[in-house]
C-alpha cells in the first residue's frame, strides 16, 4: 500500500516505519470532492498569492502568458462542451504563467467553447485584483494568441494599466494593407536566391467592433509556396516591429511547453469528476505538483544535466529510484544502490531540501 510507504511517508514529514500512515485513494477522492464553491474559489486564489510570495521582493515588471488548452473528456462531467474545432466533448481550461521563469500563476476550469471577451474579462478582472495586493506598483504585460485581442479585454487593459501583446487574426482588410510589401519581398526573394526572407511591419488598424486604432505589427515570411502573414495587436508604443514580433510575442512559445509540462507529465488533463468544483481542485493540486517538481529541479547543481530536465526526465532520476529506508532510535538511513548514476545529486538535492527532522 502505498499509503505505507516509507519514502511517501519520509517526504511527508513522518517517520518511515513507525509513522502514521498517509491517507488512502478513497480519502484523497473525498479531499477532491469535499470544497464548497466559495472554497474553490479561495484554493485557486491561494494559487496566485504563492506566485507572488515567491519573489523576494515585489517584481518591477512581469510577463505573464494567457492561453486555453484542450482537456478531453470520457463521461458526463458537468461544463463539458461539444467543440467542433477539436471535434470532441471537452472543457478549455485557462492557464496562466510567468513564462521567464516557468512560475505557474493561475489555472481556471472552464467550459470546452471558445471563451467570450466578458468572460476573459472578468477572469483578468479578478487575477489582477488579487495580484495588485501583493504588487501595486508593478508594470504587467499580457501575451496571449488571437483568442484574446477581443474589445472587452482590450478595453480593460487600457483602462487599468496593463500592457498587452496579442495575436490577431488575418482578413481582407489587414491583407490589403501589407500587399504591396508581400509582392516586393516575393520578387526580392527571387532575386537574391534565398529559400526564405522575413520582413516586418508597424501600422495602426480599428476593427468594426474596435473605439479607436490600436498598433498593428505584420510579420511577413516569404519562402518558395508562398508569402505566410502573421499579426500582432499591442498597446506597446516603444520597440521597433522586428523586436516587439520576434523577441517580445514569439517568446509566448514557451508557454506552450509549461502548459505540457502541467499535461502531459503532470497529468492535470485527468479532471474525470462529475462535479466541476472537484476537478478545479484536481487542477489547483496539479499545480501543487509543478511547483514541488519545479523547486526540486532548481535544487539541483546548475552544472548538471538534470537542472533543465523536463519533469519526467527529473522523476525518472531522482524520485522514481530504488532504495532501501531503515528507521533507528536517532537517525533515518536511506541506502542507495551501488549503480545508481544520479546519488551524488540525488544526496545533494536531498541535503537542500532537508528539513529539521520528522
Amino acid at each position: 500500500m502505498l499509503r505505507n510507504d516509507p519514502a511517501f511517508k519520509l517526504a511527508c514529514g513522518r517517520l518511515p516505519e513507525t509513522g502514521q500512515g498517509l491517507c488512502s485513494q478513497p480519502t484523497v477522492s473525498r479531499l477532491e470532492n469535499a470544497p464548497s464553491l466559495r472554497q474553490a474559489v479561495e484554493l485557486t486564489r491561494k494559487l496566485v498569492d504563492l506566485y507572488c510570495a515567491s519573489y523576494r521582493t515585489a517584481h518591477p515588471r512581469v510577463v505573464l502568458d494567457i492561453d486555453d488548452t484542450v482537456d478531453a473528456v470520457h463521461g458526463q462531467q458537468q461544463l463539458s462542451f461539444f467543440n467542433a474545432h477539436y471535434d470532441m466533448r471537452c472543457f478549455l481550461p485557462i492557464h496562466v504563467y510567468d513564462t521567464a521563469t516557468a512560475r505557474p500563476v493561475a489555472v481556471i476550469l472552464r467550459t470546452g467553447k471558445t471563451p467570450s471577451g466578458i468572460e476573459v474579462r472578468g477572469h483578468l478582472r479578478r487575477l489582477f485584483r488579487r495580484i495588485r495586493r501583493h504588487w501595486p506598483n508593478t508594470r504587467i504585460t499580457l501575451r496571449g494568441d488571437s483568442h484574446y485581442p477581443r474589445p472587452e479585454v482590450m478595453e480593460w487593459c487600457e483602462a487599468n494599466g496593463v500592457d498587452y501583446v496579442f495575436g490577431l487574426a488575418g482578413n481582407a482588410v489587414l491583407d490589403k494593407r501589407v500587399a504591396a510589401l508581400a509582392t516586393r519581398l516575393a520578387d526580392e526573394r527571387l532575386r537574391k536566391r534565398r529559400d526564405t526572407l522575413r520582413r516586418h511591419r508597424s501600422f495602426t488598424y480599428a476593427a468594426g467592433t474596435w473605439r479607436r486604432e490600436r498598433r498593428v505589427v505584420a510579420r511577413l515570411l516569404a519562402c518558395e509556396k508562398d508569402v505566410d502573414t502573421r499579426f500582432i495587436v499591442t498597446s506597446l508604443s516603444q520597440g521597433d516591429a522586428v523586436h516587439l514580433y520576434e523577441r517580445v510575442y514569439c517568446a509566448r512559445g514557451e508557454a506552450e511547453n509549461l502548459i505540457k509540462l502541467h499535461k502531459a507529465q503532470l497529468a492535470s488533463d485527468r479532471t474525470s469528476c462529475r462535479s466541476p468544483l472537484a476537478n478545479q481542485v484536481r487542477l489547483v493540486l496539479h499545480t501543487a505538483a509543478f511547483w514541488l517538481m519545479r523547486e526540486l529541479r532548481l535544487r539541483v547543481p546548475a552544472a548538471d544535466k538534470l537542472r533543465h530536465a523536463e519533469f519526467t526526465t527529473l522523476r525518472l532520476g531522482l524520485v522514481k529510484v530504488a532504495a532501501r529506508i531503515t528507521e533507528t532510535t536517532s537517525r533515518v538511513r536511506i541506502a542507495l544502490a551501488s549503480a545508481f548514476p544520479n546519488a551524488a545529486i540525488f544526496c545533494r538535492v536531498a541535503l537542500c531540501l532537508q528539513t529539521a527532522g520528522p
